[in-house]
């Protein structure tokens, strides 16, 4: 564990683009998460806004605010982590006050934005004078620590499951998380791949941040972190999170964890209220039937399960939609935010060892 962490995500809390904070919320190893910033929910607790459950992380509405609580539960901050994952990676000058005001109070800064802090004169100046330090997490690593595609892929003999998605900002990451950790509770020695920033930040210890790889390697380095976790920890499952989704028009992922990381099975994560692509007016996502064709095409390989994303829905609506997609293309669906892993895991081992847990 780094340390104690206020998490920044002023404006942004309860959006998609407040996304690496409600990961940071649910889960880290990394910190202990001590406060969230953002004005427009202040006032009430972070995880019962999230999930309905009380995780005593208030959320407050400056940094100073901040500071405040940490000094009256004696919970020193370490960090200030940025908690904002806007479309671009950008921030305004507002932002970049706050943060401004936090290295002056003696906080070092990690942040998974492309627009990278420690560029900043202003921001890396005051942190040399103040000793303390910024990680830009999406920052570009030198090519010479980077792996090109071997094939070596092809040596690691455990199952692979990917989580993939219809849309960004959708919770493959949590799926993937809550997965892996359940099924490492229900005995089976189970690693997940993390594949962004948010996860690095959660302290997920197989991690690669893809959007900030030159694409030569992208296909590389997801098989050279499969391969090491593979090799070091000999699982039984290896959990893939995969990123943006395949037919996004500004975020189109999947096709390099298909390709690199070859997947055994696929678990499509999806918003069924969702009509239009996240930040992208007029663009209609395609329908649920559609892309699991297009995920099966391309990976040869089944997409055995779809995972819920419940937003704008009540529970009514939840079973009917279940029920909808089991009877249209025949597959079962599970939200775990709501219902846990349990039936879900129970489904996965029921598949591939043919037996209940």
């Amino acid at each position: 564990m780094d340390g104690n962490a206020i998490i920044y995500c002023q404006g942004a809390f309860l959006t998609p683009n407040g996304k690496t904070a409600h990961g940071l919320i649910r889960h880290t190893d990394r910190y202990r998460v001590v406060s969230v910033i953002d004005s427009d929910c202040a006032g009430k607790d972070a995880g019962e806004l999230l999930d309905g459950k009380y995780r005593n992380i208030p959320v407050l509405d400056t940094v100073d605010a901040g500071l405040r609580h940490a000094e009256s539960v004696k919970l020193k901050p370490d960090y200030l982590v940025i908690g904002l994952a806007p479309d671009g990676g950008m921030v305004g000058p507002e932002v970049i006050d706050d943060i401004q005001h936090a290295i002056s109070s003696g906080l070092n800064i990690d942040s998974g934005l492309h627009d990278f802090l420690s560029e900043h004169p202003d921001l890396s100046e005051n942190a040399r004078i103040k000793g303390v330090h910024i990680r830009d997490i999406r920052k570009p690593p030198p090519t010479s620590a980077l792996h090109f595609f071997s094939g070596k892929i092809r040596e690691v003999n455990c199952i692979k499951i990917a989580i993939l998605g219809t849309d960004s900002a959708i919770g493959k990451r949590t799926t993937a998380l809550f997965l892996s950790k359940r099924l490492r509770e229900k005995g089976f020695k189970a690693e997940m791949i993390g594949t962004g920033q948010t996860s690095w930040l959660q302290g997920v210890k197989y991690s690669i941040v893809l959007d900030s790889l030159i694409n030569d390697f992208v296909a590389g380095e997801i098989e050279h972190v499969v391969h090491t976790a593979w090799k070091n920890e000999n699982p039984d499952l290896i959990i893939l999170e995969g990123q943006g989704s395949l037919l996004n028009p500004a975020y189109p992922g999947g096709f390099e964890l298909i390709a690199a990381g070859r997947p055994d099975y696929i678990i499509l994560q999806h918003a069924p209220k969702r009509k239009e692509y996240d930040g992208f007016p007029g663009y209609a996502i395609q329908p649920l039937d559609y892309q699991v064709k297009a995920v099966e095409m391309i990976a040869g390989k089944p997409v055995i399960a779809i995972t819920i994303n419940h937003e704008k829905m009540t529970r009514e609506e939840l079973n009917k939609i279940k029920e909808e997609i089991f009877k249209d293309i025949g597959l079962t669906a599970f939200d775990i935010l709501w219902d846990g892993t349990e039936e879900l895991i129970n489904f996965i081992v029921n598949r591939i060892y043919n037996k209940t847990v």
